[in-house]
């Protein structure tokens, strides 16, 4: 139970021997801190004695009835009590606290016997896995990674890629448009502008990142990703361009595939190129033993994407000096690429996020 400072009559007194008192209220409160079953409590009796309301310091309120003689010797004799009873305070306080600490930890014991709950783990996507081989790849080539809005300018989407308005390639493209300005990226070609007028040639860059086309089936989505190369040199030919891509698909898809280029046609690139390899399941067979091989339907090749020389009036538009400076891009799906490489079947799976296919990628 707790002691009220009113008990101690500290109106009367100073009447009497102040030390007496003194020693009488240390006494309540030394009683009271050990008594004091939990550490709340404990810290209620210290603010019963030593707070700002407590008995100390209706003690020091008395001060002014004394004489000059006899403040000095009961301030020091107050202070002494006080810094003592402080002490047992933090003495008993740690006591306390460790007590419930124990029967904390005893309460709480853990049964190492008992199985482990093992929760679910993802794996890293495999569009970013072959994001990362890709670039990975091309880095040792002196390329280095560039990125662009996804809400992109017609300026930078297609004008300045040799799209004029009235042109009939435009029609190639299925474009989600935001307003007569502006479209959802329907390639990652715009970054290749936006970098030919920041930056100064000789370039070597890659721009990766989503697209946007409306289509989807099962082997077109409405939001995809692609990566793309560029190189801006002084005499820049086909040669490096085939030396180039004929590297990237030896490292990225095996040592013994082949490479070929079939002519084509894209704005921005004159001459222009698709690009085929060995198909990587089949190794350029066709037949995987007697069964035909599913991913290149008996060819032995497949498309991995387009290239060419880049056109003079794009570098023209982005301000590179023609024909000072050429160059060479080439492009590829990264779902395509999955898919080639791991033998997926249906490019919708990409975007289910089911953990089990996720599963398979991880390393």
């Amino acid at each position: 139970m707790r002691t009220s400072p009113e008990s101690f009559n500290i109106s009367g007194m100073l009447k009497e021997k102040p030390e007496e008192k003194i020693e009488e209220i240390r006494a309540a409160a030394q009683a009271a801190f050990a008594k004091a079953p939990t550490a709340k409590e404990l810290y209620d009796a210290k603010v019963q004695f030593l707070g700002k309301q407590g008995s100390f310091s209706s003690i020091m309120k008395e001060m002014g009835k004394l004489s000059a003689e006899e403040k000095p010797a009961f301030g020091k004799l107050v202070n002494e009590v006080k810094q003592a009873l402080e002490a047992i305070y933090s003495e008993r306080e740690e006591a306390l606290k460790s007590g419930e600490l124990a029967a904390q930890l005893a309460a709480e014991t853990l049964d190492l016997s008992l199985p482990s709950n093992v929760g679910q783990t993802g794996a890293r996507h495999p569009i970013a896995l072959v994001i990362e081989e890709i670039s990975g790849i091309l880095a040792r080539l002196g390329y280095s990674v560039r990125t662009g809005p996804l809400i992109e300018k017609d300026r930078y989407n297609f004008e300045g890629l040799n799209f004029p308005p009235d042109h009939p390639a435009r029609d190639m493209q299925d474009t989600f448009y935001v307003d007569k300005e502006h479209v959802l990226r329907t390639h990652t070609s715009p970054i290749q502008v936006r970098t030919m007028e920041l930056e100064n040639p000789p370039l070597r860059v890659i721009g990766v990142g989503p697209v946007f086309r409306a289509d989807s089936d099962i082997s077109h989505s409405p939001n995809f990703h692609q990566i793309e190369g560029l190189c801006i040199d002084r005499k820049v030919s086909m040669a490096d361009l085939k030396g180039t891509i004929s590297f990237f698909v030896r490292e990225y898809f095996g040592k013994d595939l082949k490479t070929r280029f079939r002519p084509s046609y894209f704005p921005f690139t004159e001459p222009s190129a698709e690009v085929d390899c060995s198909c990587p399941i089949c190794i350029g067979k066709g037949y995987i033993g007697n069964e035909p091989c599913r991913m290149c339907k008996t060819s032995g090749w497949i498309e991995i994407g387009g290239s060419g020389l880049v056109h003079p009036n794009v570098l023209k538009f982005a301000g590179v000096s023609y024909p000072e400076w050429q160059g060479f891009a080439f492009g590829f799906g990264v779902e395509r690429m999955a898919i080639i490489k791991y033998g997926i079947d249906d490019i919708r799976l990409f975007n289910e996020n089911d953990v089990r296919f996720l599963r398979q990628f991880s390393v």
